[in-house]
């Protein structure tokens, strides 16, 4: 689908989103479930403007970064609200995630320490005993 309309406004399939950023139709549908994407409808057909396809962008950058669906959620509402406030948000939920992150990364570091340290101990014994 992908064409520009006569005012200018691109619009997209859901088949040309899942392409584009290498996800299943059945992602989009969930997310429009969730209420994260509206798309218009033609008919039965679901089209997806530009305004939808950043959302998407936003969607999917905030999954890999960690943000749970409600995060991205409560970002989204504040959209097209104030930017202060969205702004405020984002740098709540950036610092939170980052501390999680940090917790997250002092425990694997903790837990590769002590498994070089039984993986050297066994080691040991295994050379005591052959």
């Amino acid at each position: 689908m992908n064409r520009i309309e006569p005012e200018g406004r691109e619009l997209y399939s859901i088949a040309d989103l899942a392409k584009e950023f290498g996800i299943s139709t059945r992602a989009i549908r969930f997310y429009e479930a969730k209420g994260l994407l509206s798309p218009e409808r033609l008919g039965s057909t679901r089209v997806f403007r530009r305004r939808d396809r950043a959302r998407l962008i936003l969607i999917l950058r905030g999954k890999r970064l960690g943000f749970s669906l409600r995060d991205i959620s409560d970002y989204l509402g504040l959209y097209d609200a104030d930017r202060a406030q969205q702004v405020h948000l984002l740098a709540e939920k950036v610092s939170e995630r980052l501390d999680a992150l940090e917790r997250q990364r002092t425990d694997l570091e903790t837990t590769i320490s002590e498994l070089r340290e039984i993986k050297k101990l066994a080691e040991q014994r295994l050379e005591k005993a052959g």
